[in-house]
């Protein structure tokens, strides 16, 4: 046969193809010809004909033909067959194929070769296709070659044994002893690959991490020696020395100065003349100051070093490449928390990063200058964030939207601005906000009784300017049905009153029933709004008329609501004014100690909440949320804190619809002035002054202990509500054994949907250490016969938070009979 084309003749003739289909015909016929050289055994051009099949692999065609022939060269005793023969080894095979174990043997003699570029090549490829049964078996070999004095094997078995160690874990004590050494090497090669190592094996072992620590010191002189090291043209990159071994350096000392307080202090000098010394004109020098910053925030650093790294970001925001840019974005958004009044003085640049073209940037500002605001800097922040939401794309306005309520909702100045930011929101990307962004704001509204007449105002004007956002719509129209009076009257005192009559209003509404861009869900809020205008407007016939035409609407909602609405207007007309008033103020939730911490960005501030010295106590929503899991299964648990107050203006008529329920069995006596009249009525039988367990008739009931685990002991004690013997009232007493206070103490309880509980508040929110004293909370429990409770328990203790759950099911049957 003639001797075969040599590779670079391959490359230009492939080069020459014009299209894919005649590339791949050149291809094709040169594979087999290639094929018919490796059937006939020929040696002579087996290397020759194995490159050009490395080239066509590397080019996505199959090549997988091959892989015997690779294994021939690198048994061949020529330096070259075994250099082709290798690199095809680590092309072509991997450890999925059970061929490469065929490798072993002749890694394994050429690891023990007399010429280190035949050694070095070995390396090679067992570090980068070995599996683990090979690195099991040369394992050996390798930690001789670690220890060998040719820099040149060394640094590649150093980088040989992190694979090792990655395949084979357990393997990692063998290498130990060849490390000691290591990083006494002058060779930048030996050192860059040995902290490499170094690094892999503190990540995979807590044990070697802790006997590393010790080289601290160590790899601190050598970051000094490259810093403070003259030119060196073998190491210089851009007028640094040998970044490259810097960076691995860095990286090594943030995972060695993570937790200990030694090692962060030997190395907080070196960080700072990093910090300070590295020239950042260049590429290179800001890659070092950013893994120098990554390793002061992660280590116990001081306070000085820190605002150092975070002004070195600062530094970042301010360059021109967008790749650093986000990158200062990302690492300040990573420390806002730690680190919040530092972060702080670059607020007017991270805000300038929103007007970036580049997209990504634009994400990572917004995230930051979200985190950045808090009750000082509201006002500002905000105008920010809203030009920002009227100018972004529509990909940014659903977060955008949702952090400005999130925002708005902790750190509001006024109510009046909460609601005009709110608004101004609803209007500019009111189709982009989430689905609770309606409730919470007629939450708000409701709640804010003086501004009633400016909100409904406002929402008014905004409806005859737009009514394409369908939140706004919604809530608009829901004011309106609720405040529709003062809209008419025009007693907004905070601007300009608007004439508008009654048919303008209903106009309004109506053409939101036919509009096209109205919603299903938006109908509906307007049918509901133009009927509860009945009970506040003089025009009651043509809302009739409005509520019949939808009584057959081919919605079924709208339809049903329109036939209810038409029942009351007959059957139970004398009933429409009571039930279409005004809704009550809906009452925030409150907590159980005078006093909370409120914990905002970059402040903490005493903030004194109201409670009740009577009880019940509300509990939040996400601690009732929680306790309806306690029980599980189908047995729901019903949580009885507090009763809705029935409005005074339904008289007679609603407690016809209700009938004549009484929980206490009789007649329940009118609570007196000082028991708020939200009670339910079982709990307020027998309350007739205070003190407020004056007449509870004490039993001799034993108590018992319902919970003693980690120093905590709860213990219940019992008493019958006097004269309703159908109210039991269980008294809990929790004690603390441990040596440090039990703080953030919370008891919750859950009891089957049969029963029903009340748990007033606690004297404390500590237990004291040492048994010192007790916390005591009051449960009182209606028809408690056969009760089981669940009870959740969370504290604070030595600053770790603690939660636990416990059942309680063996209550002394006395103490209900």
């Amino acid at each position: 046969m003639p001797a075969p084309i040599r590779l670079r003749e391959l490359i230009r003739t492939i080069r020459t193809a014009r299209t894919q289909a005649e590339e791949r015909e050149m291809i094709q016929k040169e594979c087999a010809a290639i094929r018919s050289s490796f059937r006939e055994e020929d040696n002579t051009y087996r290397c020759r004909n194995v490159a050009k099949l490395l080239y066509m692999h590397m080019l996505g065609y199959p090549a997988h033909f091959g892989q015997l022939e690779c294994l021939k060269l690198i048994a061949s005793q020529k330096f070259t067959d075994k250099r082709i023969g290798y690199l095809g080894a680590m092309l072509l095979l991997d450890e999925r194929q059970d061929v490469h174990l065929l490798m072993t043997n002749c890694i394994k003699n050429d690891l023990n070769h007399s010429t280190q570029y035949v050694q070095g090549l070995a390396l090679c490829t067992l570090g980068c296709m070995g599996s683990s049964e090979m690195c099991r078996d040369l394992a050996g070999e390798v930690e001789k070659l670690l220890k060998t004095s040719n820099s040149y094997l060394r640094k590649k078995a150093a980088l040989c044994a992190v694979h090792v160690i990655r395949k084979v874990p357990e393997l990692m004590e063998m290498f130990l002893p060849a490390t000691k050494n290591l990083l006494s090497e002058k060779n930048h090669g030996v050192l860059h690959t040995s902290v490499v190592l170094l690094t892999e094996m503190c990540e995979r072992s807590p044990d070697m991490l802790s006997h590393f620590r010790k080289l601290v010191p160590q790899l601190v002189r050598i970051l000094k020696n490259l810093i403070m090291s003259g030119y060196s043209p073998e190491h210089d990159v851009s007028g640094i020395s040998d970044p490259f071994l810097q960076v691995r350096i860095l990286r090594l000392l943030r995972i060695l100065g993570k937790g200990d307080d030694d090692s962060s202090e030997a190395m907080n000098d070196i960080l700072a003349q990093v910090a300070t010394n590295t020239e950042t004109s260049k590429n290179v020098g800001n890659a070092i100051l950013y893994e120098t910053v990554l390793t002061i925030m992660d280590i116990k650093s001081e306070s000085g070093l820190r605002v150092l790294a975070i002004n070195i970001l600062g530094r970042f925001l301010l360059n021109n490449d967008k790749n650093i840019r986000y990158v200062a974005l990302t690492s300040l958004l990573k420390t806002v928390q730690t680190d919040h009044n530092a972060v702080q003085r670059h607020r007017s640049t991270i805000v300038d990063c929103l007007k970036d073209l580049d997209v990504s940037i634009k994400r990572r500002a917004m995230e930051l200058s979200f985190a950045l605001v808090n009750g000082n800097n509201i006002r500002g922040m905000m105008k920010e964030l809203l030009y920002f939401l009227d100018s972004c794309d529509p990909e940014f306005k659903a977060d955008c939207a949702s952090g400005v309520f999130l925002a708005a909702e902790k750190y509001a100045p006024s109510k009046r601005w909460h609601i005009d930011t709110i608004m101004r929101v609803l209007t500019t990307a009111g189709s982009y906000v989430r689905d609770d962004s309606v409730p919470n704001l007629i939450q708000l509204i409701t709640n804010s009784v003086e501004m009633h007449a400016y909100t409904v105002q406002r929402l008014y004007k905004a409806l005859l300017d737009d009514i394409s956002q369908q939140p706004l719509v919604q809530v608009a129209s829901w004011c309106i049905g609720e405040y529709g009076d003062l809209l008419v009257s025009g007693q907004c005192e905070e601007e300009e009153p608007i004439q508008v009559t009654e048919d303008e209003v209903l106009d309004v509404l109506e053409g939101l029933l036919v509009s096209n861009l109205s919603t299903p869900v938006t109908r509906g809020y307007s049918l509901t709004a133009i009927m509860k205008l009945s009970t506040r407007f003089s025009s009651v016939n043509r809302i009739k008329k409005v509520v019949s035409i939808y009584g057959s609407s081919i919605d079924v909602e709208l339809q049903q609501r329109a036939v209810e609405y038409n029942a009351l207007f007959k059957k139970y007309d004398h009933m429409r004014p009571a039930l279409l008033e005004r809704m009550p103020i809906m009452e925030k939730t409150a907590t159980n100690g005078p006093t909370e911490i409120v914990q905002t960005n970059g402040e903490t501030e005493p903030s004194v909440v109201e409670t009740k010295h009577l009880p019940p106590v509300t509990q939040p929503a996400n601690q009732a949320n929680d306790l309806l899991d306690l029980l599980g299964g189908n047995d729901v648990p019903v949580i009885q804190t507090t009763m809705p107050t029935k409005p005074a203006s339904a008289g007679g008529e609603l407690l016809d619809l209700l009938g004549d329920l009484s929980l206490s069995g009789g007649p329940t006596p009118a609570p007196t002035p000082s028991v708020p009249s939200s009670q339910p009525s079982f709990l307020l039988d027998g309350l007739t002054s205070q003190p407020l367990f004056n007449d509870i008739a004490t039993a001799a009931i034993p108590p018992m202990t319902a919970y003693n685990k980690n120093g905590l002991k709860i213990d219940f004690t019992f008493e019958r509500a006097n004269p309703n013997p159908n109210v039991a009232v269980i008294t809990i007493h929790a004690s603390n054994s441990a040596d440090a206070d039990m703080t953030e103490f919370v008891f919750q309880a859950a009891v089957p949907k049969t029963f029903q509980l009340q748990l007033l508040s606690p004297s404390s929110n500590v237990v004291p250490a040492l048994n010192q004293g007790t916390v005591t909370q009051v449960i009182r429990v209606l028809n408690p016969q056969k009760l089981r409770m669940r009870i959740k328990l969370t504290y604070t203790l030595k600053g770790s938070p603690v939660q636990d759950l416990a059942e309680v099911n063996n209550f002394p049957p006395q103490s209900w009979q």
